[in-house]
């Protein structure tokens, strides 16, 4: 499954000085990032590239279609984010392009393919109850999430400068933001 959905006055405009690409689902975490490369990345003439990834089990249709959704609540996500996007900054290039596949490699293939600048991710808090010492070995076990596994494999792993950014607690201002180099590097914003 794929759709391409592009938002801007008209597609002359592709030739952007940086393609920045955040993966999008419908957790808080991604939205986040959407928000932090939009105002902190993208700059006008760049085309920030919203990806959303489904599922390979997920059933719909195939093929890249523009303008129209595949499937009521995936491309809804998908065009309502390009949407919002476009409003918050008419002068960065927008396009949500919906994929079917496993997510990682889908990631990694699209960075690829568009010759992608900077691959942005949400990234969530580590969770204190997922981490526990084992005191006759003193060897630390973290049982990790999905998300932080897949988030981290991208950042070590795709061509591209790669960012996780997790958004503080509340109370606090500013973002986390995790590189190769560095990580949860302390961002006010």
């Amino acid at each position: 499954m794929e759709g391409l959905y592009m938002y801007g006055n008209d597609n002359a405009g592709l030739a952007a000085s940086k393609r920045v690409m955040v993966v999008v689902d419908h957790t808080s975490h991604s939205k986040h990032a959407m928000m932090w490369a939009l105002t902190h990345l993208a700059n006008k003439g760049d085309l920030l590239t919203l990806l959303h990834i489904i599922p390979p089990s997920h059933k719909g249709n195939s093929g890249r279609t523009s303008g129209s959704g595949t499937d009521s609540s995936t491309p809804y996500l998908a065009t309502s984010l390009g949407s919002l996007c476009k409003a918050s900054r008419p002068e960065v290039e927008v396009e949500a392009l919906v994929i079917q596949g496993p997510k990682l490699t889908t990631v990694m293939n699209q960075v690829k393919k568009l010759e992608v600048t900077v691959l942005v991710l949400g990234q969530r808090r580590p969770s204190t109850l997922f981490s526990w010492w084992v005191q006759d070995s003193n060897l630390c076990l973290c049982a990790t999430s999905n998300i932080e596994d897949f988030a981290e494999q991208c950042i070590n792993n795709a061509e591209c400068w790669t960012i996780g950014v997790r958004k503080q607690t509340e109370g606090m201002s500013g973002y986390l933001i995790t590189t190769k180099r560095q990580k949860d590097f302390w961002l006010l914003a």
